[in-house]
């Protein structure tokens, strides 16, 4: 009787164990690059000056037909319509979180039209986003850093568990309901074009864009106070994008360094040289894009289990 009982409980729990395999919900596929950066595009504000609203458009650093980056300031003016607004876009993995990198490029950083002192052509500038992995699958955002002028600023989106770390956090990231997602927002200056986390306020002197991620191509703004622009994603590290081209002189004058003639000479920068001027010797130029996790794990605290092994970085090659 026993040998029957164990015999009867085996095929027992293989029946059970294949049931629940035959009705078990499949495996969950990871999202692709593309699907993550436009789950958690920002709604872009995008201030602009009545002075020279073009200026102040998004663009593709090959908006004019070629990789010349020393013509980029000549040529805004010679067709806008070209100034279709793009967001490049990165992204790096490890076994606890995703970090999408968000580029934008203005073809002009202008001052004080037509003078524009202190300006230079080129400019790109942006944010890095820390997503994660919780089971579900897009993950949940945790954090926003953003560039601007040689500085990062840190910010996170209510209910993050991250703290204070080696860095101040220094506000909230707004979220707002866009294609039936909560997306974070972000916030660009007029004319020097500093990135930062949108406080919510509205546009300095009433003036603004504001861009909407599209699955598509971007959009021309109809003026410089278009609230219904969209801008398309680019993933910046494919063979025919910025990374691909991270040895061309026609694009760079040295490593990450656009190429520029006018104003101050080669002074805007792809994100693999993006920096913070005073942030630790540690924290080399470029680590936002090419080590997030490593940058994360110094400028918050409270960060749990935060791996800092990658499963994919397309920077490491």
């Amino acid at each position: 009787m026993p040998r029957w009982r164990s015999a009867l409980a085996a095929l027992s729990a293989a029946f059970v164990g294949a049931t629940t395999l035959l009705f078990a919900p499949p495996a969950q596929a990871a999202p692709s690059d593309a699907d993550l950066a436009y789950r958690w595009a920002p709604v872009h504000y995008q201030d602009t000056s009545s002075k020279y609203y073009t200026a102040d458009y998004l663009a593709q650093v090959n908006y004019d037909g070629d990789w010349n980056t020393l013509n980029n300031w000549e040529n805004l003016d010679a067709n806008t319509s070209r100034l279709t607004g793009t967001a490049y876009y990165s992204v790096v993995e490890t076994g606890t979180h995703w970090y999408i990198t968000y580029a934008f490029f203005h073809p002009r950083d202008w001052k004080d039209y037509p003078l524009n002192l202190f300006s230079h052509e080129n400019d790109m500038e942006g944010q890095l986003e820390v997503v994660r992995k919780d089971g579900s699958e897009y993950g949940v955002l945790q954090a926003v850093v953003t560039l601007a002028h040689d500085n990062f600023y840190s910010y996170t989106p209510p209910g993050s568990p991250f703290t204070d770390g080696r860095e101040n956090i220094d506000g909230t990231v707004i979220m707002q309901a866009y294609d039936g997602a909560a997306h974070p927002t972000s916030f660009q200056e007029a004319r020097g074009h500093g990135a930062y986390a949108w406080n919510g306020a509205g546009f300095p002197g009433g003036d603004g864009i504001v861009y909407k991620p599209s699955r598509g191509a971007g959009s021309v703004p109809t003026g410089g106070n278009d609230r219904e622009a969209r801008y398309g994603l680019t993933d910046l590290t494919a063979s025919d994008s910025l990374w691909g081209r991270r040895n061309n002189s026609e694009t760079y004058a040295e490593w990450g360094a656009f190429r520029g003639d006018n104003g101050t000479d080669n002074a805007a920068h792809a994100p693999w040289t993006w920096d913070d001027m005073n942030d630790g010797s540690d924290l080399q130029a470029g680590v936002i894009a090419t080590d997030p996790a490593y940058l994360v794990s110094r400028y918050f605290g409270n960060t749990g289990d935060l791996s800092l092994t990658y499963l994919r970085n397309p920077y490491r090659v």
